[in-house]
């Protein structure tokens, strides 16, 4: 690869990306008058291809849940997806732990294999394969849930390229740069305000070959987790689109890991989405100031917890525990769910805000919208806020297929471009 040249491209691209999704004002919906009825409901929500851009599931199933069962503890199973869900980014998720002793590569290639194995394999006439925006469709008109992978935390690498490519070879389509951790190559926002931990504002050389790479594959750039400078690293670095796969907006609830609406407008102008994550404290301001107290006297418990060498007995504890957490404050609700939405469509855009629910990985959601089978309601829900169907099409999955043919375009202009370590071991 001539760098110069991709460097120059990346510019050009950048510029391109700005001009054609430049923002415009986005005026606020008019409230329905005329009765949204339950037929209506069900063809918006039947048509839309509902893609959710961040499941956490496979923590269970990777213990040995079986998605075909009820879960009784969380939001995911098979019979509560089927009808509604047309794509599921299951979260190749590799906690920080994982470092040590260099296992977050097997950790990951073991989530890997509980999507392949006990998800698609397990139920192949309710699961699609797919890696390609195209194949998710081909999926919906088969009445399949399109399965698809996304890693979260940027340490499962091992600070490789090669791994990296193996990871796409194996089906991972995007990748979230940090998770709660900075690791070597870029700083998260789990950890910007703790001075005891190495940061290297944003991103390192080696983090923007990273992205350059991701570029290069067809892997989507996924910024969630990552601390704002990183976030600017990577929108500025990258030449396609980048996602952020289960975040929100900082000005209704000022979650750290949310973005500013100055993030959202720089996101949108490069083609962007933003999918807007379910979790209580991203959704509300008055869920979150309730919660951080209480999380400063259940975190010495998880951390306790989370050394049960049983992993059943572990899930079961935590389980219990995120019980008795979620018992204590009254959840987000649906009309929080609309302020989000309606926030980040006044800033971004209608086409550039989507759903990454976070369902399994977080320790609250709105009992109203607690599973995928409770979709509807926030589909009469925005039709009644006057959303189009069209809107709502592009919400619930149009803006994130668009972006994916963005990224899957932008490798095919990179093709035949030789991979980054291979011109560094040729000396160029």
């Amino acid at each position: 690869m001539n760098v110069r040249r991709s460097s120059a491209l990346a510019a050009v691209f950048a510029a391109f990306a700005t001009a054609a999704f430049a923002q415009t004002t986005t005026p606020p919906r008019t409230p329905r008058t005329k009765p949204v009825t339950q037929a209506e409901v069900d063809r918006v929500t039947r048509d839309a291809i509902l893609i959710d851009t961040h499941n956490d599931v496979t923590s269970k199933t990777v213990t040995g849940y079986d998605i075909g069962t009820p879960n009784r503890t969380g939001q995911t199973d098979l019979p509560r997806m089927k009808g509604i869900l047309g794509a599921e980014f299951f979260a190749v998720y590799v906690d920080a732990s994982y470092v040590k002793d260099n296992h977050a590569a097997r950790r990951a290639l073991e989530m890997i294999d509980t999507v392949r194995t006990d998800v698609i394999a397990k139920y192949p006439g309710e699961f699609a394969p797919a890696v390609t925006a195209a194949e998710i469709v081909e999926a919906h008109r088969q009445h399949k849930i399109a399965a698809l992978m996304g890693i979260e935390g940027g340490h499962a690498i091992e600070d490789s390229l090669r791994l990296l490519r193996d990871y796409y070879a194996l089906g991972v389509r995007y990748m979230t740069l940090t998770h709660f951790n900075t690791n070597d190559w870029a700083d998260s926002q789990g950890d910007a305000e703790d001075t005891a931990v190495a940061h290297h504002n944003g991103l390192t050389p080696f983090g923007k070959d990273v992205v350059r790479e991701m570029n290069r594959l067809g892997m989507m750039v996924d910024i969630s987790h990552v601390a704002d400078k990183t976030f600017y690293d990577a929108l500025e670095t990258s030449s396609a689109p980048l996602i952020a796969s289960h975040s929100g907006a900082r000005a209704v609830s000022n979650f750290t890991r949310n973005m500013t609406d100055d993030m959202l407008r720089a996101l949108a102008a490069k083609g962007g989405t933003a999918q807007l994550n379910f979790g209580c404290g991203f959704l509300s301001q008055r869920y979150y100031d309730a919660e951080k107290p209480l999380m400063a006297e259940l975190r010495p418990r998880m951390q306790e917890m989370a050394k049960i060498a049983d992993p059943v007995e572990r899930e079961k504890a935590m389980d219990a525990l995120e019980a008795e957490f979620a018992a204590k404050i009254p959840p987000a609700t649906t009309a929080d769910v609309l302020a989000q939405i309606d926030h980040m469509v006044a800033v971004a855009g209608i086409d550039h805000v989507g759903i990454g629910t976070d369902f399994d990985g977080v320790e609250c959601v709105p009992a109203e919208l607690s599973s995928y089978d409770k979709f509807p309601t926030l589909t009469r829900a925005l039709l009644e806020k006057g959303y189009t169907e069209e809107d709502i099409r592009k919400i619930y999955g149009g803006n994130l297929l668009r972006v994916m043919r963005a990224v899957e375009q932008r490798a095919a202009e990179l093709k035949g471009e030789a991979p980054i370590e291979t011109v560094y071991a040729a000396g160029k």
